[in-house]
């Protein structure tokens, strides 16, 4: 890729921005040339220290941002959310795994006039910026945005309303475009994780340990061999990884299931199991870290805040979570059975449909939370976030999806769905094998809420009813 080398340079001396409107308004309104302030101001709270960058500076990431080209957005490897101004144009892009939200703030003597554009990670960050500046009365969670994963989006803050807003996708998949062999679609799918897993290892520190969200899954089953296969390469003690398990009053089936996985391989020894009793689950901790409401993506933040703050007793120095989440989406490994109106056509045709959701321009998509997982994937981050950990979810990663996207789905499964859900265990089971030698056990697919508790816990622990989510959410903010 061009950009990964001379970046800066490349950026900093592109002919091409010699000609653009947005040099000419930077030359045209210097301060030398009394530049006028914007009607609007940015108020940045994003934290760019929990950026992951492979292959760029972070100061490169924001300016291949402020260039508003997508082409060079796309260049960044990593998982970030950046913005970037230049004089009146602020300019977002984020990945799935980091979120970003807006917010138009009217701070000032006229409660008609948009001052500040306010642009954080979670939606109580705005607030509380809202509470210290007075201007928190009329404030609704609804109000705020979402950046939605994969896009560029640019505001004017000498027009700063939603009509004006600018969006361009950065990340363009051509789909169906591997062949229609599962060894060679699972060696390049599952390389192509690999090369951004060690990307990641260069930039954490050599005696940093590692732990990973285990289920003994295809997920986390996949990504903790490749952990181990590149530390074993590299030379370091395989004692930097840890596989921690989650289980609710010492019930759950992913405990025996991860133990059955890594005795297989001989690896068993790096297994912690993480008992928590069920008195110390509650959703309604989850709802507030996650800041949503959908029930399985709460059910899942459930578990995970459990796990978190328990590793986080455990080991209070510890910082990298690492996590399998994205590969059901990649692999459209969910039951279609479950979602009421849904089609495997949908789900086959559909670009991304579970990363991205409908689609911006689309009825279904909120612009409150944006779709797929780009919304939900708060259900792995808040709580990691919360606790204090620095974490990866490698399978969002925009070069993996990319992969994953050229899957000839319709030409593999012929519309069934049963082929459908047997294919992700095919392919990456052939891509480990390919790249670590591996023979990775493969179970059948359960969610991480079912698997950290027995059925009759899993009762206990969440409402029956939809609306029971709905209304915990809304007392956050009444």
């Amino acid at each position: 890729m061009w950009f990964r080398n001379n970046s800066l340079r490349r950026l900093s001396l592109n002919p091409l921005f010699l000609f653009s409107a947005e040099f000419r308004y930077s030359f045209a309104m210097s301060p030398s040339n009394h530049e006028p302030k914007p009607l609007c101001s940015l108020v940045n709270l994003i934290d760019p220290s929990v950026n992951l960058f492979f292959d760029l500076t972070a100061n490169q990431a924001a300016l291949a941002v402020g260039s508003g080209e997508v082409d060079q957005i796309r260049q960044i490897d990593g998982q970030y959310a950046v913005v970037h101004q230049t004089g009146p144009l602020v300019r977002m892009a984020r990945t799935i795994a980091r979120p970003m939200r807006y917010y138009f703030a009217k701070i000032g003597d006229d409660p008609n006039q948009v001052t500040q554009l306010v642009v954080a990670e979670r939606i109580d960050e705005i607030r509380d910026y809202l509470t210290q500046h007075d201007a928190a009365g009329s404030f609704d969670p609804v109000d705020t945005r979402m950046v939605p994963a994969h896009y560029l989006l640019e505001v004017n803050l000498n027009d700063p309303t939603e009509t004006s807003i600018r969006y361009e996708r950065f990340l363009t998949p051509k789909r169906h475009c591997l062949p229609a062999d599962l060894d060679t679609i699972g060696e390049t799918y599952i390389r192509q994780l690999t090369s951004e897993l060690d990307r990641w290892l260069d930039i954490v520190e050599p005696k940093e340990p590692i732990g990973v969200m285990f289920s003994g899954g295809i997920d986390s089953g996949s990504v903790f061999l490749l952990l181990n296969h590149l530390l074993h390469k590299r030379g370091d003690s395989l004692e930097r990884l840890h596989a921690f398990t989650l289980s609710i009053d010492g019930e759950g089936s992913d405990a025996a299931q991860s133990k059955d996985f890594l005795e297989q391989l001989n690896l068993d020894s790096v297994l912690e199991i993480v008992s928590v009793p069920l008195d110390a689950i509650d959703y309604r901790k989850a709802i507030a870290a996650v800041e949503d409401y959908k029930p399985l993506d709460i059910q899942s933040a459930t578990v995970g805040y459990a796990v978190c703050e328990a590793i986080r007793n455990r080991y209070p120095d510890w910082r990298w979570l690492i996590d399998g989440d994205g590969g059901d989406e990649n692999l459209k490994d969910y039951p279609i059975e479950d979602n009421r109106g849904l089609t495997i056509q949908d789900v086959l045709e559909n670009r991304m449909l579970y990363q991205e959701g409908w689609g911006i321009d689309a009825l279904k998509h909120s612009k409150t939370y944006s779709g797929g997982q780009s919304r939900g994937h708060a259900r792995t981050w808040a709580p990691g976030r919360l606790f204090g950990f620095s974490g990866l979810s490698p399978y969002a990663l925009p070069n993996v999806i990319e992969i994953a996207e050229g899957i000839p789905f319709i030409e593999l499964t012929q519309w069934d769905h049963r082929k459908l859900y047997a294919l992700k265990g095919e392919v990456v089971r052939r891509g480990v094998k390919a790249v670590t030698g591996f023979d990775m056990p493969v179970y059948p697919k359960r969610r991480f809420q079912h698997g950290a508790a027995s059925t009759a816990s899993f009762s206990k622990i969440f409402p029956a009813l939809d609306s029971d989510y709905r209304r915990a959410f809304t007392e956050l903010h009444a």
